[in-house]
């Protein structure tokens, strides 16, 4: 895997992985005070900087598999269980 197609391997992943992490820990606001520029059902505290926190430190590991798997030769068409047998 080239450093190009490996950085955008992780930037997809994060990215997947951001959408997973988002919803944890979350809890609406029931009250929603308007004239503040609340809405009910917005986050009362969203911990952002830990989701991207928790974001990351998951898609190095989830990328780390990824890599691991593509740089193998478990899982090839030129030999492994993939490949087509010989007569």
């Amino acid at each position: 895997m080239s450093v190009f197609t490996g950085v955008i391997v992780y930037l997809l992943i994060w990215w997947l992985a951001l959408f997973c992490v988002l919803p944890i820990g979350t809890r609406p606001d029931s009250q929603g005070k308007m004239e503040e520029g609340g809405w009910r059902g917005a986050p009362q505290k969203h911990l952002m900087g830990w989701k991207l926190l928790g974001t990351t430190a998951l898609a190095a590991v989830i990328w780390g598999a990824v890599w691991w798997l593509i740089e193998s030769e478990w899982l090839s068409f030129r030999t492994g269980i993939l490949s087509m047998p010989t007569n």
